[in-house]
Formats: structure tokens, sequence, C-alpha cells
């Protein structure tokens, strides 16, 4: 993929590159905005900007990627690159967009790196730049073309259910009466609501609904921030979404989907608002008569905060073979577990098709115990909520 001479440039620099990629994607996304400050109106995530993790996020996306042509240039990194293209997609970013992105990219790593960028360097991460460019575009064209539709689309607020006290889930249906595109169990939705100040600002959630009907339903957990401020489209929705408000919503994309399972056992585990995507696939497999082991793992800090629990249970006991392992950190009452999720008593059967989805530090110690239990790296899947910072920190 990467030309000899390229290859040898970029082995000798990426050190260099590496440790200073934090800067250089600090100036990049600065020169960005102040070039093209809609884009962080109307595009970016103004939380992920404030906090730092959609900086760690492209860093670490194009070290990874430049590490995989060095070590394996026969092979592309299409799962990464995928994960990529789906959420760039749910966005509607478009072709163009990409040299926006390299002008102002280059123009960073020029000034933080100074004159060690040499024509031939600049040559070498040009192209290391564009072969991840054009394969995402290539990726993202076929995903539209699937998709039927690159624009968002207008769809009216029908239900409104309160889960939990910070959950809420939305049943939509096109607001033109139109047909309603079948989704695949696992993938999300972009959200795009007006706040306040004028700003479209543009949020992913996942389809927590099973297949097949007239409405997509998607849940919402209120992002409380703590020391950072609070998420500013989740409190929007549930502060003023009700029935008969008009939302604009993407196509489905999403690449954590339920492939390669026939006959073969299945674990899903999730930790608090990762529950939505399982939710969606439990209902998938109950529908389809599913009769291979399936494991249900989820974890929350009580009862009352499990977002759709009764879902949760209900779908897994039209299984024929299921086991359920609820833990809850208090209240865990009659037939769950205290504490933090632990796979220890728990048994995963030989050949398992694992989906993860929650907080990075409960899906790191998931995929640690199931690799112990000798489950292959290959067969564990994972959503990241927001920037993946799970590739950002290697």
């Amino acid at each position: 993929m990467l030309s000899e001479r390229s290859a040898a440039t970029v082995r000798a620099t990426l050190p260099a590159v590496g440790a200073a990629i934090g800067e250089i994607t600090e100036r990049f996304y600065a020169q960005l905005f102040a070039a093209h400050p809609e884009l962080l109106r109307n595009l970016f995530n103004r939380g992920n900007q404030a906090s730092g993790a959609q900086k760690q996020a492209l860093a670490g996306s194009i070290a990874a990627f430049a590490t995989h042509l060095l070590e394996h240039p026969e092979q592309r990194p299409d799962a990464m690159l995928g994960r990529i293209a789906h959420k760039h997609a749910s966005l509607g970013v478009a072709p163009e967009q990409y040299d926006v992105v390299h002008e102002h990219l280059f123009a960073a790593i020029v000034e933080v790196l100074g004159e060690a960028v040499t024509p031939e360097v600049a040559a070498a991460w040009d192209e290391v730049y564009w072969l991840m460019a054009h394969a995402l575009i290539a990726i993202e064209k076929r995903l539209y073309e699937e998709s039927g539709s690159r624009e968002p689309r207008a769809w009216e607020v029908v239900g409104r259910v309160e889960e939990t006290a910070d959950v809420v889930t939305f049943r939509v249906r096109p607001a033109d009466g139109g047909p309603v595109r079948d989704f695949r169990a696992g993938q999300y939705v972009s959200v795009g609501v007006e706040l306040a100040d004028g700003a479209r600002q543009i949020r992913q959630y996942s389809l927590s609904g099973a297949q097949g009907e007239s409405v997509r339903q998607f849940s919402v957990k209120r992002v409380h921030g703590g020391a950072a401020p609070d998420g500013e489209v989740s409190d929007h929705l549930h502060a003023h979404v009700r029935e008969g408000d008009v939302l604009q919503l993407s196509e489905p994309y999403g690449d954590l989907v339920l492939d390669d399972i026939a006959g073969r056992p299945v674990l899903l585990a999730s930790a608090g608002i990762g529950v939505t995507p399982m939710v969606a696939m439990l209902a998938a497999l109950a529908g389809d008569g599913h009769g291979a082991p399936v494991t249900v793992v989820h974890g929350d800090r009580s009862p009352a905060d499990h977002a759709l629990r009764a879902d949760h249970a209900a779908y897994a006991e039209k299984l024929p073979e299921s086991s359920v392992h609820f833990f809850y950190e208090r209240d865990a009452g009659p037939g769950a577990r205290s504490g933090l999720v632990d796979l220890t008593g728990i048994a995963v059967p030989a050949g398992t098709r694992a989906y993860l989805c929650g907080p990075l530090p409960f899906m790191r110690a998931v995929r640690a115990q199931l690799i112990e239990k000798g489950v292959a790296p290959a067969d564990i899947h994972y959503e990241v909520f927001g920037p993946d910072l799970w590739l950002a920190q290697g």
C-alpha cells in the first residue's frame, strides 16, 4: 500500500511524529475552526472538543494507521477504517471535506515539526494521509449508496418513555409519512438538534427497539459532566423534546452488528447506557430463533438505573439457551449479583462470539477475562459511544 521509499521515511520519522501528534492535532483543530467556524457549530461535537477526546481519537487513528502500514503492508486495517467511516457517514461527511482537513493538518505538522519536515518527509506523510482518506471516502461512498441518502430526514416524536431518572426513550416516525428503512441490530442513528445559541449539534444514539417496526426507537442518557460541561444534546433532548416535536435523523450506521453467528454461542456484555445496542441484538436473536447459547451480562449502579431492564430480561427469556447475569453496585436484590461485572463464575462456551458496549474500563476488563476463558480476540467486538479512545490509548 505504502511505497517503499515513503515506508522508509515514515518508519524513520514515526517516533517524532508520534511524540508530537497531540500538539499537532491541537493546532490542527484550532486552525480548522478559525477558518471554518461553521464546522464546530454544526458538525463537530463541541463537548468532545472541549474535553480533548476528539483530539486524542484523531491522533490515535493517524498513528495507528501509519503503524499498520509499516507492520502489515499487505493488509488494509478495514476494522479501524470501517468504524471511522460509519461514524463519518452518520454525520454526512463529504469527500471534499478531506481536502479541508489535509490543508490544516499539514499546516499544523509543519508548524510543530519545523525544519524536520523536509520535502521527502512531507511527501511520505502526504501519502499516508491520502491512503487513509481515499480508503475512507470509498467506504463512505458505499455506505451512502446502501443507505439511499446522505442527507438527514425529519422524524416526528410519537412517544417518549422515562426509562430511569437519567434515560429517556424516544419513538419516532418519518414526518413525511414515507417508509421506514430497516436497520441491523446494534446500529445507531445521528440525531441533529438546534440549540438555544443557534448551533446545530449532532450526536449518535443506538437504536434500542426491534427490527422491522414502522417506528424507530432510541434511548438517550442525560450526560452529567461533573467537572466538564453537561451534555449539550442529551440535556436538550431531555428538557425540551416532547411528542409532536420533529428531529433530524440520519439513516442507521455502525459496524457492531451480529455477523457470523449462525449456530454459534453469543455473549452480549454491557454496562450503563451500553445496554441499548444489546437490547436490539437480543430482540433480533429472539426474532430469529437463535438456538445456540446466549450469555447476557450487564452491570449498573442499581436496578433503578438499569435502562430497558424489562426488555433486556424479556428478550433473553424468549431464547431457548440463554443465561442472564445482572450486576449492581447496590440494591442488587434476588436473582442479581452485587458488585462490578465479573465473569469468573460464568460459563463461556467454546466458539463464543462476544459483543461489548460500555465504558472503556469495563470493556477492557471484560475483554481480558474473555481471552483468559479462551475466546479468540478476533471474536470480541465492541462499540464506543463518542470518540474511540480505546484506539487512541493503544
